[in-house]
């Protein structure tokens, strides 16, 4: 029987890799096809414009229109959209059985939606914890309870 090939995928908002378990005691393999990174931006640097404004019904007051969606947000919810279609289209090649993702907890809330339901039926365990920026070796002590590493 052929071993099930388990990924665990570490993001935030800006940032995404994915690590291939070997098995017990063989620790993680960050899989370099599977590395995302985005500039983070603040919302000035991505919207040029001042607010529209507007005049009150009432008066002869004026006001600033608020924008719809936060653009820091949006762009954040764009990328983990890209990285739950690699996953998919990864997870129909056939190259991993079982997913963890360890993600900060709003961008944990942006992929899931994004997942397919099969990479959905195949998570294992979730995380809601930012490990982007920890180091490989550190990283295995998080996922003691979820995969054995």
């Amino acid at each position: 029987m052929k071993p099930k090939v388990t990924w665990v995928l570490i993001a935030d908002g800006t940032h995404a890799k994915v690590f291939q378990h070997g098995g017990p005691g063989k620790g993680l393999v960050a899989l370099r096809d599977m590395m995302f990174e985005e500039e983070p931006l603040k919302a000035q640097d991505i919207v040029s414009d001042r607010p529209g404004r507007s005049f009150s019904s009432v008066g002869q007051g004026r006001s600033g229109y608020e924008p719809p969606s936060d653009p820091v947000d949006v762009r954040e919810a764009r990328f983990m959209k890209t990285v739950a279609e690699r996953l998919d289209a990864k997870f129909r090649e056939g190259a991993f059985h079982r997913l963890v993702i360890a993600a900060a907890p709003e961008a944990l809330g942006d992929i899931r939606p994004q997942l397919s339901k099969a990479v959905q039926a195949a998570i294992v365990g979730e995380l809601p914890k930012d490990l982007t920026r920890m180091p490989t070796d550190k990283l295995e002590s998080h996922f003691d309870g979820i995969i054995a590493v």
